[in-house]
């Protein structure tokens, strides 16, 4: 990535729901985040609810329009509980709005100074794919537990300008520290356009491609692209469709969210099973993979280069991939609402900066089993 447009990392990923109360409640109890802020009716603002939890260096937000004429009531409608927003920290939100605009970018959100008692924040917003969007903002001298207008959250907290204490319970942590990458479904004949996008405007360089001939089973296919900022912060892996016998994961994603959008999220632990064996215990469902595959990686794999307990890995049905950097364990949950949308990814890396080339395979098998079971195969 050039200098032109330092990005600093993901600073929230913004979730439009039907219901922010109850979706904060789920990430809380399932996933192990901690509501950190609230803005809603309670804090002045008349028109949405929005909770803002944190665990790691994530931050996610959920938000819902409180009438039936607001856009995130029309979103939800359209999409069902989706993400909306993959927001930047960045140095200058005015000036890579300025660059974004000046490449090509279609403005969302013009640059916007937003201030309390806590300090200011610069924000600023482009169109992406579908109706995403990315949100710059620039918030190093802000020391409020979000942003400007959000009250902070907490087992005793008060809010200054409330009637009443906002208080909440933290949630227990299961061990997730960051965004590894978050990947986008496009239409069929648009992977290269947003890759086309990402380089021109944001300054993102080509990490590895993946062809339909190695991401394809016997029924279905996609090819898929990852960006990436060139030091690891932001990596956006790009995913569209391939011509195969029956309908592909992208497809049905598509069918039912109406539109482009961010299909899953990574989320990196530095122990991923115990991170497993707390989101099992809380309830998350995850796809599984046939007892064969661990047969096969024991062969397929060179172990004198890996220091994990394959029989652990079996057991919490994680995933295990190695290339010339290192390896990586891996796993996915089952769509995390109603529509076959979006899901998660937990990861752990230990030097690989690749995708789990080699489970492509059986996780796309797993997958398809899902959507047999659904009738969308």
């Amino acid at each position: 990535m050039t200098d032109l447009m330092p990005i600093l990392g993901y600073h929230h990923i913004e979730f439009y729901v039907g219901n922010a109360k109850q979706a904060a409640h789920y990430y809380r109890t399932a996933f192990g985040f901690t509501p950190v802020a609230y803005a809603g009716p309670e804090t002045g603002v008349r028109d949405r609810a929005c909770w803002v939890l944190a665990q790691g260096d994530i931050r996610f937000v959920f938000t819902a329009g409180l009438g039936p004429d607001h856009d995130v009531v029309r979103h939800q409608r359209d999409h069902g509980d989706g993400v909306k927003d993959v927001a930047f920290a960045v140095p200058d939100a005015e000036e890579a709005f300025r660059m974004a605009i000046e490449r090509g970018a279609q403005p969302y959100r013009e640059p916007e100074i937003i201030s309390d008692d806590h300090g200011k924040v610069t924000v600023s917003a482009i169109k992406a794919y579908g109706e995403t969007i990315h949100s710059f903002v620039d918030a190093a001298g802000y020391s409020g537990a979000y942003l400007p207008g959000y009250a902070a959250l907490g087992p005793d907290a008060e809010s200054a300008g409330t009637k009443t204490a906002l208080t909440a319970q933290p949630g227990e942590g299961v061990g997730i520290e960051v965004v590894d990458h978050i990947v986008a479904n496009v239409e069929l004949g648009r992977m290269d356009d947003w890759v086309d996008f990402y380089a021109g405007v944001m300054g993102f360089t080509q990490l590895v491609h993946y062809d339909d001939e190695a991401i394809k089973t016997e029924y279905s296919a996609l090819m898929s692209k990852v960006l990436w900022d060139g030091v690891g912060r932001i990596k956006l892996p790009i995913n569209e469709p391939a011509r195969g016998k029956r309908k592909s994961q992208i497809e049905e994603y598509l069918d039912y969210y109406h539109a482009p959008g961010v299909q899953h999220l990574a989320l990196a632990t530095a122990d991923i099973v115990a991170t497993v064996e707390a989101l099992r215990a809380n309830g998350v469902r995850f796809m599984r993979v046939p007892d064969t595959y661990y047969a096969d990686v024991r062969g397929r794999l060179d172990w004198s280069a890996i220091d994990e307990d394959l029989d652990a890995l079996a057991d919490q049905n994680i995933l295990i991939d190695a290339d010339d950097e290192g390896y990586l364990l891996q796993i996915f949950s089952e769509p995390v609402q109603d529509r076959p949308t979006v899901f998660f990814e937990i990861i752990e890396r230990h030097g690989s900066r690749g995708f789990g080339e080699g489970n492509f395979k059986a996780l796309f098998e797993a997958i398809e089993r899902e959507q047999d079971v659904r009738g969308n195969l």
